[in-house]
């Protein structure tokens, strides 16, 4: 068939498009790349519209300009320093930005950089708290065998990934009704001389709260001063660091406490930049052990990389960096405070159905849940909330809180830039609607074969 055929014919009668697509197969011949394309954009039709997911804290609209942006800057290859420079000291900018944000001391003696997503910034600060412990008993004649971290079992899947992978001991302190997060009051217990630091969440994944990072400094400054255990905090601000700094900036959770050795973020998340993206800074220079920096000779020059990736996207750096000159502390204050005002409202309207009881109400990071009421009904639970709701379009998880709260199940909403207040009260009519369909069942809905909507 000649190409002038192809653009004559329909889209849908062509012949790569006329029959089942291989599944696990290198095709034999080529495909008109509009067929192709095609056959891929319908797939993904069936994934639902993300900006309807408030499963998830990634951000899913940034703006005409950023797409532009992103479309010319895509073939970029972030460790490719030497080829393009502009876009390796775009990223220090990046994390010198984020540095003075967290109140590091000196901006000139901090070192940070990007990741892939904060998981892999969660990796680095890990590895360079098991580095330095390491060091520091070496140095004393100590076994280095055994090095354990100690959080809340809340954490985000990623601090169990890098205690598995790194083989370092994880210490899961249990949150509970009366402390339903790390807040210090027992960090003590699970802290000995092996424990490599604590890891503080600024927004834990399950319901948005932040952990008191101060408190449980306090609880390790009182801790070093009886057993000499000098204990540094990893702070993990997926989200929490892209909204603590523009809306409750009295919180000392950052730099300001000495305690504190490194940060991570996602860059991708209240960072207000698409997948993927995250950033780690770490507050002097010597917190990040210069063993760990790796001086590598590639594609015509002598380059620095601290990263577990090597070759990565440098499109989302310099999108980051387009949201920093483009919004400001302004900006991001307008767009953080708008976030938190819809989840709040959010949160009133679902108090005030009656049915259900709030976990919190997004007065930390924009993102709350609630739990049914108990005794309210025999006949439902949020996993068919959840069913009746993504019916409509809606992404609203349920899952089970961890370990000591497994029995409890909770509903979850997070609210991101362009979640509008339109949006928001056409979600409320509707959970408004479903549960009322939900109170009206005469029998107990099947039970069978729910799973966990759970998304970090």
């Amino acid at each position: 068939m000649t190409d002038q055929q192809h653009v004559l014919r329909p889209t849908y009668t062509r012949d790569g498009v006329r029959h089942v697509a291989p599944r696990s197969t290198m095709p034999d011949g080529e495909m008109e790349p509009t067929s192709a394309y095609q056959l891929v954009h319908d797939e993904v039709m069936l994934d639902g519209n993300s900006r309807l997911n408030l499963a998830t804290f990634v951000a899913t609209w940034m703006g005409d300009e950023a797409d532009r942006l992103y479309a010319e800057v895509y073939d970029k290859n972030m460790v490719d320093k030497d080829e393009y420079p502009r876009t390796a000291a775009i990223e220090e900018n990046c994390w010198r930005i984020l540095g003075s944000l967290w109140n590091v001391p000196d901006v000139d003696d901090c070192i940070g950089t990007s990741t892939v997503g904060s998981s892999e910034a969660c990796m680095l600060g890990g590895l360079a708290l098991k580095r330095r412990w390491q060091l520091a008993r070496r140095a004393a004649g100590k076994s280095t065998e055994r090095p354990n971290l100690v959080m809340s079992s809340a954490v985000q899947v990623c601090w169990e990934k890098f205690c598995n992978y790194f083989e370092v001991e994880a210490r899961y302190v249990p949150i509970t009704a009366e402390h339903p997060c790390l807040d210090g009051s027992n960090v003590e217990q699970y802290v000995d001389e092996n424990t490599i630091g604590v890891v503080a969440i600024m927004g834990v994944t399950y319901t948005g709260m932040y952990e008191p990072v101060k408190e449980i400094s306090a609880t390790l400054d009182a801790l070093q001063a009886r057993t000499g255990h000098d204990v540094p905090i990893h702070v993990d601000g997926a989200s929490g660091a892209m909204i603590a700094p523009f809306l409750q900036a009295e919180i000392e959770w950052d730099f300001r406490l000495e305690r504190v050795h490194s940060i991570s973020t996602s860059g991708h998340k209240y960072g207000l930049v698409y997948p993927g993206v995250g950033w780690v800074v770490w507050r002097t220079l010597d917190a990040l052990p210069e063993e760990l920096i790796f001086r590598v000779s590639y594609l015509g020059g002598n380059m620095p990389t601290l990263a577990l990736n090597f070759s990565r996207p440098g499109a989302q750096v310099l999108l980051q960096y387009y949201q920093f000159l483009r919004l400001g502390r302004e900006g991001y204050t307008a767009i953080q405070q708008e976030c938190q005002d819809v989840a709040k409202y959010l949160a009133q309207g679902i108090s005030e159905i009656g049915a259900f009881d709030l976990w919190n109400d997004g007065s930390d990071i924009p993102v709350f849940a609630w739990r049914l009421k108990a005794g309210h009904t025999e006949n439902w639970n949020l996993y068919h909330l959840s069913d009746r709701l993504r019916m409509k379009g809606w992404l609203v998880p349920a899952y089970p809180m961890p370990d000591d709260l497994a029995d409890v199940t909770v509903q979850r909403i997070v609210v991101r830039n362009g979640v509008s207040r339109d949006l928001a009260d056409d979600l409320l009519a509707d959970i408004r609607t479903e549960t009322a369909w939900l109170d009206g069942l005469t029998s107990p809905m099947p039970a069978e074969g729910q799973r966990s909507g759970f998304h970090h």
